[in-house]
C-alpha cells in the first residue's frame, strides 16, 4: 500500500471548528439532532461498495467531519450529561489521548530500556494508590498493600479480574498443599480436588457486570445472591445475614466470595459502610472468603478502569501469560508486565491519560472536581425533594448529606413519569437515563464531569425539571444570558444537609 501525505496539524484545525461548529462552546447540546443521525445513516455505505471503491485519506476525513461527527452526542462536551459516567475528557487526558493514538504503543511488557510506557503506568497506579489510601503509611504507594494493580478497560473487565481472584483464593486454601493453582488445573479440576460444589458471590444490588464477570469466570450468573438489608433499603448488604450464610456453609462444599457495590448503581448509595467493611473483612478472614469492591468513578477517557488487590501472587496465578519467550521482560523487574497481571496480552496506552490528570490536578484538584460533583448533586436532590412535581428516591426523607455523585427521582403524575426521560433528553441541555425502582419507572441522574459548574448547572437542572413538571416549553439559559465556562480545579464547601452553600 502506498504511503498517502496527511497534514495532521490541518487536520486537528479542522476538528477544532466541527467541533466548535456542531457543539457550540457556549452551550454544547446533549444528544444530536434527528437530522444529523438521518444524514449520517445515510452516508454509511453499503458493504459491497465501500471496500471496492475507496474513499481515499481526504475525502474519509471530510466524510468523518461532515457526516459522523454531528451525530455523535455531546457527553464529553456538555457539563449536563447525565448518563454514563464518562468523564467528559479533561483536557490533561485529552492531550494524552492524542499522544496515545499518535504512537500507538502496546503496553504489555515491561522493558524499561526500550519505553518508558510501563513505568508511566506504575506510576498513575502510585498515584491512584495514594489518592484512594491505598497506600502503605511507612512504605508508600509502590510497597502499599494493594501490591496487585493494573488498568483494565472498565466495570466489566476490573469486576471479571475480581471475580478471577476471588475464584483463584476460595479454591486455592482448600486444595491440598502443594497442588497447583486454579489458573493451571482449571476451575472443574480444582473444584474436584478442593471438594467444592458450588461458589456463590453474595451482594446487593452489584452492578449489572458482575453477574457478567461471574458468568465468563465459570461461576455463572446465578451465583450471584442478593443479600439486602430489607426491601426498603434493598442496596444495603445485611452483614448478619451474611455471617450466618458463612457460618451455614463452613465445613461444606460451598465457598463464597462477598461483593460489596460502592456505590449502587441507581442511587449511588454505598452497600456498606466502614463498621460493616471491618466486620466483613473479619468474617471473610475467619471463614476464607474473598472481598471485592466495586466501584465507579471519574476523568479520564471513557474505556478506562482500574484494578486493585492485596494479592499479586494471586493476581498472577490467573493471569500469568506462559511460553512466550519473546514476551518476556527482564528476571526480577520490579514493575510486573502487564500482560501477567490483566485479561489483554494487546493493549493500548489507557493508563497515560490518567496520569496526565493525576499529575495536572494533584490531590486538591481532584478534591475540587469531586467536590462541585458532590455539591450539584446536592442540589438537585434537594430540588427534587421539596417540589411539588417530584419525588426524591429511594426515600424521600433521607440525608441529602448521604447523597454522592447521583440522584434517583420519579415524577409524582405517572403519565407523566412514563415520559419523563424523553422530555427531559428531547431538551438536548440535560441527558438523563432511564431505570426502574420499586417495580416503576425512575430517572437517573449521574454526575461525573469535570465541566461542572455548581450554580450554572443547577439553573439549567432546575429550569429544564420545572418546564417539563409544568407542561411548558424550556428556553435555553444560555439564551438568557446566562456565561458558560468551563472550570478546573475549584473547591465548593460542602452541604450541611440543607442545600444553602457558600461559592468561594
Amino acid at each position: 500500500m502506498a504511503h498517502t501525505s496527511f497534514d495532521m496539524q490541518a487536520f486537528h484545525a479542522q476538528i477544532d471548528d466541527a467541533l466548535k461548529k456542531h457543539f457550540p462552546p457556549s452551550s454544547p447540546p446533549t444528544l444530536p439532532h434527528p437530522s444529523a443521525l438521518a444524514r449520517a445513516a445515510a452516508s454509511l455505505p453499503k458493504a459491497s461498495d465501500a471496500l471496492s471503491k475507496p474513499l481515499g485519506v481526504s475525502a474519509t476525513t471530510a466524510h468523518l467531519l461532515d457526516d459522523i461527527v454531528p451525530a455523535l452526542s455531546g457527553q464529553a462536551l456538555s457539563p449536563r450529561y447525565y448518563g454514563f459516567v464518562t468523564g467528559s475528557v479533561h483536557p490533561a487526558a485529552q492531550a494524552a489521548e492524542a499522544v496515545v493514538a499518535a504512537l500507538d504503543q502496546n503496553v504489555q511488557v515491561h522493558l524499561p530500556d526500550q519505553t518508558i510506557a510501563t513505568d508511566v503506568e506504575a506510576s498513575a497506579l502510585d498515584l491512584l494508590a495514594d489518592l484512594l489510601g491505598l497506600s502503605h503509611p511507612q512504605t508508600g504507594a509502590r510497597r502499599g498493600i494493594f501490591t496487585g494493580r493494573t488498568f483494565t478497560t472498565g466495570a466489566t473487565g476490573s469486576n471479571i479480574l475480581g471475580l478471577a481472584c476471588a475464584r483463584e483464593h476460595v479454591l486455592a486454601r482448600r486444595v491440598p498443599p502443594g497442588s497447583p493453582s486454579v489458573g493451571e488445573l482449571g476451575i472443574l479440576g480444582a473444584c474436584v480436588a478442593a471438594g467444592v460444589t458450588d461458589i456463590q458471590v453474595l451482594t446487593t444490588m452489584g452492578h449489572s457486570s458482575l453477574s457478567k464477570a461471574a458468568s465468563v469466570v465459570g461461576l455463572g450468573r446465578a451465583s450471584v445472591k442478593q443479600m439486602a438489608k430489607s426491601p426498603e433499603r434493598p442496596w444495603l448488604l445485611d452483614v448478619d445475614a451474611v455471617e450466618r450464610e458463612l457460618v451455614a456453609r463452613d465445613g461444606t462444599g460451598v465457598a463464597t466470595i462477598i461483593a460489596v457495590s460502592a456505590g449502587e448503581v441507581n442511587t449511588g448509595l454505598f452497600a456498606a459502610g466502614k463498621e460493616d467493611m471491618k466486620r466483613l473483612r473479619e468474617l471473610a478472614d475467619r471463614y476464607g472468603s474473598w472481598i471485592h469492591v466495586d466501584g465507579g468513578k471519574w476523568f479520564p477517557p471513557y474505556d478506562c478502569g482500574m484494578f486493585f488487590t492485596r494479592s499479586l501472587s494471586t493476581l498472577t496465578n490467573v493471569f500469568t501469560n506462559p511460553n512466550a519467550a519473546y514476551l518476556a521482560s527482564s528476571a526480577g523487574a520490579p514493575i510486573p508486565s502487564p500482560l501477567n497481571v490483566g485479561l489483554e496480552n494487546s493493549r493500548r496506552f489507557r493508563a497515560l491519560p490518567a496520569y496526565a490528570v493525576l499529575r495536572s490536578e494533584g490531590r486538591k484538584g481532584m478534591a475540587a472536581m469531586l467536590g462541585r460533583m458532590v455539591e450539584l448533586a446536592r442540589r438537585i436532590a434537594c430540588f427534587v425533594r421539596d417540589s411539588e412535581h417530584y419525588d426524591w428516591l429511594p426515600n424521600g426523607e433521607a440525608d441529602v448529606d448521604d447523597t454522592h455523585i447521583i440522584v434517583l427521582l420519579r415524577a409524582k403524575n405517572l403519565a407523566l413519569n412514563d415520559e419523563l426521560v424523553a422530555r427531559i433528553n428531547e431538551t438536548r441541555d440535560m441527558y438523563v437515563s432511564g431505570t426502574s425502582w420499586g417495580g416503576q419507572k425512575a430517572v437517573r441522574v449521574a454526575i461525573g464531569s469535570w465541566r461542572v459548574d455548581v450554580e450554572r448547572d443547577f439553573a439549567v437542572v432546575e429550569a429544564i425539571l420545572s418546564a417539563v413538571a409544568e407542561g411548558r416549553p424550556y428556553a435555553a439559559l444560555s439564551r438568557r444570558g446566562i456565561k458558560y465556562r468551563d472550570r478546573i480545579g475549584r473547591g465548593v464547601e460542602q452541604t450541611d444537609g440543607t442545600c444553602s452553600s457558600a461559592q468561594p
